[in-house]
């Protein structure tokens, strides 16, 4: 199913082509960063499968893991559209908000749990990893 979606302004356009690798709720003191508090709310694709349209701003930190993470957004609205890391750039984390409505992805683990507050609500039928989870398999 290919996968199609926006920032708030529109100004910043994505298709995806293929499926995820992987989906993942993310509760990272980074990402709670830039997601107001919560988690960011990912799917990963192979990074040739995510066609961008518009122009992205980023920003880039240093992880535990060592690696550069890469947060692309759009610059008028600020709304995220995917990271990426350095040790990874064959694929693209996109973020869940900026796809259309009914995409019908869902997180099928939660990661970095031991970052979570008291008070997140963490869905236990999820496979969960305190930290980073193994990297996904490789992609053909």
């Amino acid at each position: 199913m290919p996968y199609s979606g926006q920032c708030a302004c529109g100004s910043v356009h994505l298709e995806v082509a293929g499926e995820p690798i992987a989906t993942r709720q993310c509760w990272c003191r980074q990402c709670q960063q830039i997601a107001a508090g919560g988690p960011t709310n990912n799917a990963i694709f192979k990074a040739e499968d995510v066609n961008i349209t518009g122009t992205l701003a980023h920003s880039e930190w240093t992880a535990v893991s060592g690696n550069t993470l890469t947060f692309h957004f759009c610059p008028a609205c600020g709304t995220q559209i995917f990271a990426q890391s350095s040790a990874r750039l064959h694929l693209k984390t996109v973020r869940f908000g900026p796809l259309d409505a009914g995409h019908g992805l869902r997180p099928e683990a939660i990661i970095w749990t031991e970052d979570a507050p008291p008070w997140a609500q963490l869905d236990p039928s999820l496979e969960s990893w305190p930290q980073q989870p193994p990297v996904p398999p490789p992609v053909s």
